[in-house]
């Protein structure tokens, strides 16, 4: 097995400047549960680059802080509305519906995106007691194929779901790969294009653990602190989440990071493009390059490098490129594949 993949940002490493922050902070005892210098001072960068008036609060990983999330601002007689191949639906094995208690109603995509006319025929229900009432909006950005919102289909959304008294809601495991994308800031594509409650990546951008659940609105996190609590993501030793954020947010290592995967990203697509027996699927725009090739393939790829096959009934696979990924990891892989189009010529 190779010791760089193309299987997700999760498998990367950490980055050496989130962990000198790790090792830096590790003197000394201080108060745990977030009541501490270091946490304090990370959430003061998150209100510096997005908004003064933020709630920020840090837990464990993504999937806590989608659930915890949208448990805060939607009841269990309301509906999320969201894609069909969002993480909440496919890839958190039921919690934001257990811990809810409220109804995911998928909606069918090709490109990983949501639209309105797509949630216009759920609003009929409106007020009609028998029917699961419309509460939330969430989207991810990137979505799943890592394909990307335009801050102003973000905007649309936005004054869609306030204007029918719903909220948005925003997964942004690899929100820095977004914004590097469409060079934006942070808060462009977020906060300033009407996002209320935003679950903020860490993990797969370099950090070893912790994501962050900021409200733009404070009044919707008026009783989050005990939801966290509640929710087993109240991290006891706070700091070593924190001083990773900071890291993170600090010398724009976000931004070089996420740029880096997706400049890696660009390049393997450049190199695929000379095997006629691999299709795109999806056009790359972040770090995500999802394609076709042969079955005959992907086994014995697999063997050498370690990916996921998306559809297995239609042979769909999908590349990831990292903050770590090497150009020459991207030779050694093209050079695998052409080893393999060459014993079935």
């Amino acid at each position: 097995m190779s010791t760089r993949g193309f299987a997700s940002d999760n498998n990367a490493g950490v980055h050496p400047e989130i962990l000198k922050a790790i090792n830096e902070c590790n003197d000394g005892h201080t108060v745990g549960y977030g009541d501490d210098p270091y946490t304090e001072r990370a959430i003061q960068q998150f209100k510096d680059i997005f908004d003064q008036d933020a709630d920020v609060y840090f837990v464990y990983g993504g999937t806590g802080a989608n659930v915890l999330g949208l448990n805060a601002i939607c009841r269990s007689h309301q509906a999320i509305f969201c894609c069909e191949t969002a993480h909440i639906y496919v890839d958190e094995c039921g919690a934001p519906e257990k811990f809810t208690g409220s109804k995911l109603i998928p909606l069918p995509s090709t490109d990983g995106k949501i639209h309105i006319e797509q949630i216009m025929p759920h609003l009929h229900s409106v007020g009609f007691p028998h029917h699961v009432q419309p509460g939330v909006i969430s989207i991810s950005q990137p979505t799943e194929y890592g394909t990307l919102y335009t801050v102003e289909e973000i905007q649309a959304l936005s004054y869609f779901a306030h204007k029918n008294n719903m909220l948005l809601q925003m997964d942004g495991a690899r929100l820095a790969n977004a914004a590097a994308a469409l060079d934006c800031n942070l808060k462009e594509t977020s906060c300033d294009a009407g996002v209320d409650v935003l679950s903020f990546g860490g993990t797969k951008n370099g950090m070893m653990f912790g994501e962050a659940v900021i409200f733009f609105d404070p009044d919707l996190a008026e009783n989050f602190k005990y939801i966290r609590k509640q929710g087993m993501q109240l991290h006891s030793k706070m700091r070593y989440i924190s001083v990773q954020f900071s890291a993170l947010l600090s010398n724009d290592l976000w931004k070089r990071n996420a740029a880096h995967a997706n400049a890696m990203a660009k390049i393997l697509v450049n190199e695929l493009k000379q095997f006629t027996q691999i299709e795109l699927t999806q056009p790359v725009e972040t770090n995500a390059i999802f394609s076709i090739m042969p079955e005959a393939w992907i086994q014995p790829l697999q063997d050498e490098y370690f990916f996921y096959v998306w559809k297995e009934e239609t042979n769909e696979i999908r590349w990831m490129t990292s903050f770590d990924t090497e150009e020459s990891d991207i030779h050694n892989f093209i050079q695998s594949i052409h080893r393999l189009r060459d014993k079935t010529i």
